[in-house]
């Protein structure tokens, strides 16, 4: 780190910004992974020779790199994923942008008697629940008609 901060034009900004950053040592590449999905980084780099098996593991990160010619830069700018990634553990309920975010999708819904019979009951109970009534009366009255 000492090298690649020395050749830096912005290596006082840079020195700052590893003032405030910290080098964790787990015991396992699992202890690892699991450390990895808690703490859902913007950016994660497998740079180890099994990084597909490892890659497998990841639940929670902005954006994934796998093996070691994969650099956090080529993904910035040129590889197909983008630079506006889930910051600050966010990676935990949100994905970076992608094409899905400018997609604008439609749900259908279809129910046959047998998936009144299965859901109705739930749905009734969850409505009552969250005091609406009406749609309570919706299930209600379809369930009745069976």
């Amino acid at each position: 780190m000492d090298r690649q901060l020395a050749q830096l034009p912005r290596k006082e900004i840079a020195a700052k910004a590893l003032e405030n950053s910290a080098i964790l040592v787990v015991n396992s590449i699992d202890e690892a992974m699991q450390l990895c999905n808690e703490y859902a980084p913007e950016h994660l780099i497998l740079a180890m020779d099994d990084a597909d098996k490892w890659a497998e593991k990841v639940v929670n990160a902005g954006s994934v790199f796998i093996g070691h010619w994969a650099s956090e830069s080529a993904g910035d700018y040129a590889s197909g994923t983008n630079h506006t990634l889930p910051t600050s553990g966010y990676a935990k309920a949100y994905s970076g942008v992608n094409l899905d975010s400018y997609m604008r999708k439609v749900t259908f819904q279809k129910l046959t008697p047998e998936g009144i019979r299965a859901i109705g009951p739930a749905v009734e109970e969850m409505a009552e629940a969250e005091g609406l009534e009406a749609h309570k009366n919706a299930m209600t009255l379809r369930c009745k008609s069976l």
